[in-house]
């Protein structure tokens, strides 16, 4: 009969033991950190990305910005077309972007004082230099921005009576 007491007992200690083994979670959150580490990562990742991708259309409208300013102090619908595109490009290289195709067009509309003068900057920006994460492909950026002509400004007789100046 003393078997037959022995044996509860026995059960019992052996379902306590079942119990702790069951509620030990030691050693868990290591477990689960070493899971969700690199989908943290990579969600960073995509943070940094798409921050340094609305850096770079912010950047890219001060650019044209900046030409369609420049343009509108030439005196010449020529000379405000090159001057658009000098300061898109060293607007750019400012900014630290390097554009795989840039393209600057400018509607000048005559330069007479009181128009205005639109410039469309075109960016091919490579993901790998953008985000220094080395991300395939390439994302082309365009802003256009148009800046008025001073009504109060002086031209050159020359181009008030049409001709050249």
């Amino acid at each position: 009969m003393t078997a037959a007491y022995s044996l509860p007992g026995f059960a019992d200690a052996a379902r306590r033991r079942i119990r702790t083994l069951h509620r030990d979670e030691r050693g868990s959150v290591a477990a689960e950190l070493t899971l969700l580490t690199p989908l943290l990562i990579a969600l960073l990742l995509f943070v940094v990305f798409c921050g340094r991708l609305a850096d770079t259309k912010l950047r890219i409208n001060d650019v044209a910005h900046q030409a369609a300013r420049a343009a509108t102090l030439a005196r010449s619908p020529s000379q405000a077309t090159s001057n658009a595109q000098a300061t898109a490009s060293a607007a750019l290289a400012s900014a630290g972007i390097t554009c795989q195709s840039l393209s600057v067009s400018t509607d000048t509309q005559g330069l007479k004082p009181g128009s205005t003068v639109t410039v469309t900057v075109s960016c091919s920006v490579g993901l790998g230099d953008l985000t220094s994460l080395g991300v395939p492909g390439s994302r082309t950026f365009e802003s256009s921005f148009s800046s008025p002509v001073d009504v109060w400004r002086g031209t050159s007789t020359l181009a008030q009576a049409g001709g050249a100046p």
